[in-house]
């Protein structure tokens, strides 16, 4: 039992039960900076982490009817298809040593994007509610177009899923997703993403289950523990804090790289 791990799990797991977001935009990064994974590895590590720790918010925010079905299942239908065309992808052109610096760029790059993404959140949703009728033909596609983004990206860089998530399902649906409903879908769209993509990293032998079992020790109490808080806490500072603490990592990456 590493107990810095089993740490660094109950903190994120706690973020993410609470917030739905951090499960990639957060430990991905913990573990290349301060645990040293290796890019391929923290990604898949990271999956398999984010699915078992959404699955025992998902179970509290069930419970509590916060969930809209319909907006998962046609997250769904962009994301696992996506998914699962990136996994082949990735089989066939295989990640070498020469592209660990950009896959390394891509996931700070993706971190810095989430962070300015939930910054903005408010501002675009209010766009939506005043046109929300003209709006709403456009709700379907645009889902399902989000789904095969998140699907791509989550896939390559394990970032997304949470954060992205919740900012693109808060632009389209601003009327219809109240701060737990909005949480609790995010995380319901996420586990079985993160599984396909989990899969498809597990299959590139890119997942450490030693590690992974202590970031879950800590992470699956934190996660439950964060779904009954978030009905209870102010979202809105706390996700401008998370912003730019993920910011911060962010730009902490890309500084390392460019050194």
């Amino acid at each position: 039992m590493d107990w810095l791990l089993v740490t660094a799990g109950a903190f994120t797991g706690l973020v993410v039960g609470a917030t739905g977001v951090g499960g990639g935009a957060l430990m991905t990064p913990i573990l290349l900076l301060l645990f040293g994974v290796a890019p391929r590895a923290a990604i898949g590590i990271d999956l398999w982490y984010a699915a078992v720790t959404k699955v025992a918010a998902a179970g509290v925010h069930h419970q509590q009817r916060l969930v809209d079905w319909p907006i998962v299942f046609r997250l769904w239908a962009g994301s696992l298809s996506a998914s699962l065309a990136t996994v082949l992808w990735m089989r066939a052109q295989p990640v070498s040593g020469a592209h660990l610096d950009w896959l390394r760029a891509a996931i700070a790059i993706a971190v810095c994007v989430t962070a300015i993404g939930m910054l903005f959140t408010l501002r675009t949703a209010g766009g939506r509610v005043d046109a929300a009728q003209s709006f709403r033909p456009w709700q379907t596609p645009l889902t399902v177009l989000v789904g095969v983004v998140l699907g791509t990206l989550v896939t390559l860089t394990s970032v997304g899923a949470g954060a992205l998530g919740a900012v693109c399902l808060l632009y389209l649906y601003p009327q219809r997703l109240t701060a737990g409903k909005l949480v609790a879908t995010d995380i319901a769209h996420a586990i079985p993403l993160a599984i396909v993509a989990g899969l498809g990293h597990l299959s590139l032998s890119n997942v450490d289950g030693r590690l992974l079992a202590n970031l879950l020790a800590g992470s699956i109490p934190a996660a439950f523990i964060g779904a009954r808080l978030s009905a209870r806490m102010p979202h809105r500072p706390l996700r401008v804090l998370l912003a730019i603490v993920l910011l911060a990592v962010g730009l902490l990456l890309l500084d390392g790289l460019l050194r």
